[in-house]
């Protein structure tokens, strides 16, 4: 984590000399010498983002009780490797989920009776994958 504090900051000073730079070069410019508001908002905002994001990762660094493994130059890939959940195996209900769910993206956007077709099978795909532990090969 600390390596992405650094590079937040990193960020910052750069989006921060990129910003006074495109002032800079804004007034000396010949045909204008004005202020082009649009980029120097985009690059001010830039500057404020990677800030507001450094300090927030700065803060938890300095609060979370110790040195995460990817901070550690000594740890290996699976210290860092935490339960990330349980996952049912063969299920088949996510594809129909995400199909139901592409269908209903393709109704809203092209046609809105396709809608009416999806909007079932998301229900059906979403009630499935739910029980899918009380029914069948994987019940208890």
């Amino acid at each position: 984590m600390k390596a992405n504090v650094n590079l937040f900051w990193i960020l910052a000073v750069f989006f921060a000399i990129v910003d006074v730079t495109y002032i800079v070069w804004g007034l000396n410019d010949v045909n204008h010498g004005t202020i082009e508001w649009a980029g120097t908002t985009a690059l001010t905002l830039s500057t404020l983002l990677a800030l507001f994001l450094g300090f927030y990762l700065n803060r938890v660094h300095r609060h979370q009780g110790g040195e995460l493994p990817e901070d550690i130059l000594s740890s290996n890939i699976d210290d860092g490797d935490p339960e990330l959940g349980h996952f049912a195996p063969w299920s088949w209900w996510p594809i129909i989920l995400a199909g139901g769910g592409a269908l209903m993206m393709l109704g809203l956007s092209a046609g809105f009776w396709i809608s009416f077709i999806a909007a079932p099978l998301l229900l059906v795909a979403v009630i499935g994958w739910t029980y899918e532990y009380y029914r069948g090969y994987h019940a208890h």
